[in-house]
């Protein structure tokens, strides 16, 4: 029996709805299955043990590492290393005393992969004995320090991609990370993430050498107060 074009209209009328409310369906399936497990929320402890780490900057799965450090354990300072190194497109990061080595490679290696690095730092610790903060520079990245003198940037956070907060108490020192009682939260709640972005978008512009005039010490122009670095 034929059917009548009108008849064959209205079941092709149907079946365009039905697969409407059949994709509308999955995609609300989907979002409840994403919203069951919601968004990344890990917090880590530290001290964290020594344990090695190179399996993380190598990926090689027959690198012979014989370091007489422990293998193949998890710690919170690997997890914290895993997180960072997720990096794809940028980094920001705001850290008041910054000289761990490890860390420090991470970072670095991150800047040779492409990522946009951004790093604001206290202008006092950035010199100190150890500091990072000069190899992070020599390499390349742009790293602003808190141009005034009457605060510190006491700040220990970064943002992996802007969509990934790393936020706590841990300095990035060796002392930190192997024997002080710290904590390390890291997660991707939109509603944490947001305001961290804000504040640090804040201090970056603050802090642009090209809004601050020249210091002057004993006579001498201070040049580095006038570097983008």
């Amino acid at each position: 029996m034929s059917m009548s074009f009108k008849e064959l209209m209205k079941v092709l009328g149907l079946g365009a709805v039905a697969f409407v409310l059949g994709v509308e369906w999955l995609n609300w399936l989907k979002r409840r299955l994403r919203d069951s497990h919601g968004p990344l929320k890990e917090v880590l402890f530290f001290p964290s043990p020594q344990v090695c780490v190179e399996h993380l900057f190598i990926h090689h799965k027959h690198f012979p590492c014989a370091c007489p450090l422990p293998h193949g354990v998890e710690t919170s300072f690997s997890r914290l290393l895993v997180h960072l190194l997720s990096a794809r497109m940028s980094l920001d990061l705001c850290v008041f005393s910054f000289s761990h080595m490890e860390l420090s490679r991470a970072i670095l290696l991150l800047h040779k992969r492409g990522v946009v690095v951004r790093v604001v730092t206290d202008r006092d610790y950035m010199t100190i004995t150890g500091s990072q903060i000069g190899a992070l520079r020599k390499a390349g990245i742009c790293v602003r320090h808190e141009m005034s003198s009457a605060v510190h940037m006491h700040h220990k956070f970064a943002l992996v991609d802007g969509r990934k907060l790393i936020t706590g108490s841990l300095n990035w020192t060796l002392t930190a990370v192997q024997s002080n009682k710290e904590n390390v939260m890291v997660t991707e709640e939109p509603e944490l993430v947001g305001p961290y972005q804000k504040e640090f978008q804040k201090l970056w512009e603050a802090n642009d050498p090209a809004n601050h005039k020249p210091q002057c010490t004993n006579g001498q122009l201070n040049i580095k107060t006038c570097k983008d670095r």
